[in-house]
């Protein structure tokens, strides 16, 4: 396993809005803030841009590489472990959809990151088990369409059962409640919506990380 960051890991999620017909403009955006997030050393970045085309995920996942190379910033592409690799990024991040954490174990390299998503004690635990570098738990809080959030005492029960496992809290995640999850045990946070803003990664970089 290649989880060497230094906690808390901050973990920025790209906001799924690229498609082919305004990937111009959303490639620019991505970048931009993918740039932001190296300037600020944020931990880990994840593109998850669902609605593209393999190939233009490859293309944006080569340029996003490139931004993150040489800096504190890891890249994970989310699925498509084919397209981590591929495009030199640092590794994948599972969905209870993708290729098992076993069969990414057994068949890329040993220094590839792999991080997975999980919503309950169990899932955690097989994502542990499985060798993942760490899990992305959630909903945490509110957060529109994700259905009824576990709340701050089971993230807390999660971080603890698994501990010294890296638990990523996801959910609701904003400037009001993330120190509420790191008390709880969390290894970092993750947020689409809150931290695909400049000025809050400016925020969380000196709060947390300079």
């Amino acid at each position: 396993m290649n989880l060497s960051l230094e906690q808390p890991i901050i973990y920025l999620i790209t906001k799924g809005e690229a498609t082919e017909s305004n990937f111009a403009v959303k490639r620019r955006e991505i970048l931009e803030i993918i740039r932001t997030a190296v300037d600020e050393r944020i931990s880990l970045v994840q593109l998850r841009e669902k609605n593209l085309r393999a190939r233009l995920i490859f293309e944006l996942a080569c340029e996003a590489a490139d931004l993150v190379r040489r800096s504190d910033t890891r890249l994970l592409i989310n699925d498509r472990a084919d397209i981590a690799l591929a495009a030199k990024a640092d590794g994948v991040h599972l969905t209870s959809t993708s290729l098992p954490i076993g069969d990414i174990r057994a068949h890329f390299p040993d220094d590839f990151m792999v991080g997975a998503s999980t919503h309950t004690l169990a899932e955690t635990v097989d994502a542990a088990g499985g060798r993942a570098d760490f899990a992305v738990f959630g909903p945490v809080f509110d957060s529109p369409g994700k259905g009824s959030p576990h709340g701050i005492d089971v993230l807390a029960k999660v971080c603890s059962e698994l501990k010294p496992f890296p638990i990523i809290a996801l959910g609701g995640i904003d400037g009001a409640n993330c120190q509420a999850a790191l008390e709880a045990g969390a290894a970092g946070f993750a947020a689409i919506r809150w931290l695909n803003d400049a000025a809050s990664l400016r925020s969380i970089s000196s709060r947390l990380i300079k």
